[in-house]
């Protein structure tokens, strides 16, 4: 069946602050999706993807206002609907896969009971025949052990497995539009292209129409029938994926398609004979007695960058809660500068919680909505240096200039920021404390190409002024060529050093995990 299935004309959002002042977030957007197409949102930070999202399912984020235009999803104008904590069509005749699953799940109840729970409260379908058809899109999604992998909880699988999940979800209910916001910026390469098929082969067997939002445009082009390209809230390139593509007619359009990687600037020399600043040794990690990591070892030096490589849900972002201290192993331990640390963050000295801090995947769920830039990066300052009063405002402001974000940014809140911009505050927030080692977990993964450029050239910067060690984990290996000295690949719970030359060699993007696969089942030892 053929047809427009959503459609906006001149959508035109305002965001309102408290102090009366008004920014332009989406001006004059228009585009038409029709019935089992995909249309693809492509932008920087900041560019209103979300928000034009949003809008289809008829709702706003806090302080933003629809002033112009209107959003059909079939006969109904979504604009008009009064905002209501739930939206008559949403979940039934359009539905939402959010960028953080983790932010999505509730965390006591398992996933079965959650990606169900829409049809079977709305009765769009009897209890069996929905944990039925969740079974199937489990399989269908690549989910391990399908028909028990809902008994678990949020907490016990990985990000990129909690992801799929929340598809599955939005699957559940045989939706007209499926609004997808940044659905694979947690998973790896391999990972995400399985995904990415799958999504793509649900969405045309159902006749499902879906709206994808994603900052890297050589993905999301994969999938999408139609491209939608915006910066600073207006439209630069509307058309055919293909034509947009091979001969796209904006210079940023072009700037998008030619990111590839960031070259890796100077960094300080590793002090050879030094100790090193970060040693594991021995680690082992399960979850319900189900092993995730194995006799994991290796030692960072100041001034070394250390990329974990692996698949999602290989044990990447369990071995940094290990090392900062929130996650006990069940054996092993992890040395600072030659000193044991304490397996649960809570037994740390206050000097050794100062010397490792994390910087989290997602600044949304990192920073905290109710504080200000300013009390962000404050509170280490008093915490560890007892700075107050003009002293801890000096130093707020030298760290604001040292991430290149503007003073004026001070004073606003999380949910008034863009995404690079939060992301630069996480940075800020973990260098106040002045840390002998940085252990970063996808960072810059949730960011668009051209943002993250710029994040991943701040980190080496600051790595080359003040020495640090960092722990880098990543699922990208143009992220790999830019920050790497050392590289470590978790395959099948074990790890093993692999060559940085090889991050370097030709066909390097799809070839790594296969390399660091075979080093494994060759029986490599780091």
């Amino acid at each position: 069946m053929s047809g427009i299935v959503l459609e906006a004309a001149g959508l035109t959002v305002d965001a309102f602050a408290d102090d009366g002042r008004v920014r332009r977030v989406l001006d004059g957007v228009s585009f038409a999706l029709e019935r089992g197409g995909v249309l693809g949102v492509i932008g920087e930070s900041g560019a209103g993807k979300s928000t034009l999202g949003l809008a289809a399912l008829g709702h706003f984020r806090h302080g933003l206002r629809a002033v112009g235009g209107r959003v059909m999803l079939v006969d109904c104008d979504m604009l008009a609907q009064p905002d209501r904590p739930v939206h008559p069509l949403r979940g039934s005749k359009i539905a939402y896969v959010a960028q953080s699953a983790s932010a999505a799940f509730t965390p006591t109840l398992r996933l079965i009971d959650q990606v169900v729970e829409t049809a079977v409260v709305r009765r769009l379908m009897p209890a069996r025949e929905a944990v039925r058809r969740a079974v199937e899109l489990f399989a269908l999604l690549g989910l391990p052990d399908p028909d028990s992998f809902g008994q678990r909880y949020p907490h016990q699988v990985s990000g990129g497995q909690l992801q799929r999940a929340m598809t599955a979800m939005a699957l559940c209910n045989a939706p007209d539009v499926i609004v997808f916001d940044e659905p694979t910026t947690a998973l790896d390469a391999d990972t995400r292209d399985q995904v990415l098929a799958t999504i793509s082969h649900a969405l045309r067997s159902t006749g499902t129409a879906a709206l994808y939002v994603s900052h890297d445009l050589p993905v999301v082009a994969r999938i999408a029938d139609q491209l939608l390209v915006l910066r600073d809230g207006r439209t630069v390139e509307y058309g055919p994926t293909q034509q947009v593509v091979t001969a796209p007619r904006d210079e940023y359009t072009r700037r998008l398609l030619g990111v590839s990687h960031v070259a890796r600037e100077a960094v300080v020399e590793p002090v050879k004979r030094a100790a090193p600043a970060l040693v594991v040794e021995g680690i082992d990690v399960s979850y319900g007695g189900t092993p995730i990591l194995e006799r994991v070892s290796f030692d960072i030096r100041a001034g070394q960058t250390l990329a974990v490589v692996g698949r999602s849900g290989s044990g990447k972002s369990s071995l940094a809660r290990v090392v900062t201290g929130l996650l006990s192993p069940d054996a092993g331990r992890v040395l600072l500068g030659g000193a044991p640390l304490a397996p649960n963050y809570r037994r740390r000295t206050k000097g050794q919680l100062r010397a490792v801090q994390l910087i989290h995947q997602l600044p949304d769920i990192a920073l905290n909505p109710g504080h200000t830039v300013r009390e962000a990066i404050g509170r280490p300052l008093t915490f560890y240096f007892g700075l107050r009063g003009a002293d801890r405002e000096r130093r707020i402001a030298a760290l604001a200039a040292q991430m290149e974000l503007d003073s004026a940014l001070l004073d606003r809140y999380p949910h008034q920021l863009s995404g690079g911009q939060k992301q630069r505050v996480c940075i800020a927030r973990a260098f106040s404390a002045e840390p002998a080692v940085l252990v970063c977990d996808e960072p810059t993964s949730a960011l668009d190409p051209l943002v993250g450029q710029s994040v991943l050239k701040l980190f080496t910067r600051l790595q080359h002024e003040s020495g640090i060690a960092m722990l880098f984990i990543t699922h990208d290996p143009a992220t790999v060529r830019a920050v790497a000295d050392i590289v470590l690949s978790i395959e099948q719970r074990r790890t093993a050093y692999v060559d940085p030359a090889f991050i370097d060699a030709p066909g390097a993007d799809t070839a790594l995990l296969d390399r660091t696969a075979s080093i494994h089942r060759a029986g490599y030892k780091s």
